[in-house]
C-alpha cells in the first residue's frame, strides 16, 4: 500500500498529468472542495425559475446581509455557487461583463446558454495547462430565456448540464433524494420556496435558521432578477 500512495502522490501534484487509471486528481480534490461547501440549489418552476442557498452563517458575531453567495447576472440571468466563493466572484464578474457585452453589441440580452459556456471553458482551460489550477467552485446558472425557464450546473472541469432541479454542495445526495420524490413541473415559484426550505429544514436539522436562508426569483413574465425578502422567508419558515 505504501509504494502505491507514493505512486499517487506524484500524479496529484500536476493538474496536466493523468493518474494510471485515468483521473485528473486536482480536479477530483477540487470536486471534494464544493462537496463540502454550502448547499445550494436551483429549480424550474412553471411561472419561472427559483434559487436557493444555504449562507452557513456560523458565527454569531458575521453580519449575515453581508454574506453573498447569490448575484444577478443581468436583469434575466442569476447565480449561485458552492466551494470557494472568491473562485466564484471571478466567474460572476466575467459572466456580468459578457453580459454587458452583448447588450452593446448587439441590443439584446445575451441567451443563458452562451454565459455557461463561455464559463465552462475557462474552467476547462484550468485543467489543461501548468501552472494553473482548477476553479474550487460550482456554480449554479438559472434564467428565463424568450419565456423559458432554464437551470444549468457547472462543475469545476468545465462540464455543465441542464436540469429541472439541480443541488451542489455538502447536503446534496439527501436533498436531490427529497426532490426526486417531492418535485414536480407544475411547481409554482411561491409551492417551490415552501418545498426547499422544508427540505434544508430537514436535512440541516437542529442548525437550521431563517438567516442562513437567502433566495431569488425570476419569473418568466418579467424576466427579472428578483431576491426574496428575509420577512417572506421568516414567514415560510414558521408556515407548519
Amino acid at each position: 500500500m505504501q509504494p502505491l500512495q507514493h505512486q499517487m502522490m506524484g500524479y496529484d501534484r500536476a493538474i496536466t498529468m493523468f493518474s494510471p487509471d485515468g483521473r485528473l486528481l486536482q480536479v477530483e480534490y477540487a470536486r471534494k472542495t464544493v462537496r463540502q461547501g454550502n448547499t445550494a440549489i436551483g429549480l424550474v418552476c412553471k411561472d419561472g425559475v427559483l434559487l436557493v442557498t444555504d449562507k452557513r452563517v456560523l458565527n454569531p458575531l458575521m453580519i449575515t446581509e453581508a454574506v453573498e453567495k447569490m448575484w444577478q447576472i443581468d436583469d434575466h440571468i442569476g447565480a449561485t455557487a458552492s466551494g470557494f466563493l472568491s473562485d466564484a466572484r471571478i466567474l460572476i464578474e466575467r459572466a456580468q461583463v459578457k453580459a454587458q457585452q452583448n447588450k452593446v453589441t448587439y441590443d439584446s440580452p445575451v441567451d443563458i446558454l452562451t454565459i455557461v459556456k463561455d464559463l465552462c471553458t475557462l474552467k476547462q482551460t484550468t485543467t489543461q495547462y501548468g501552472g494553473l489550477r482548477p476553479f474550487g467552485v460550482a456554480l449554479i446558472i438559472a434564467g428565463v430565456d424568450d419565456g423559458v425557464p432554464v437551470v444549468y450546473e457547472t462543475d469545476p472541469m468545465g462540464n455543465y448540464f441542464q436540469y429541472k432541479a439541480a443541488v451542489i454542495g455538502e447536503a446534496e445526495e439527501e436533498v436531490e433524494a427529497i426532490l426526486n420524490k417531492e418535485y414536480k413541473e407544475t411547481l409554482t415559484i411561491e409551492e417551490g420556496l415552501k418545498l426547499l426550505i422544508k427540505t434544508l429544514k430537514k436535512v440541516l436539522g437542529e442548525e437550521f435558521s431563517s438567516e442562513r436562508i437567502d433566495a431569488a426569483y425570476i419569473k418568466v413574465d418579467e424576466a427579472k432578477f428578483t431576491k426574496i425578502k428575509k420577512s417572506k422567508i421568516d414567514r415560510v419558515v414558521k408556515e407548519k
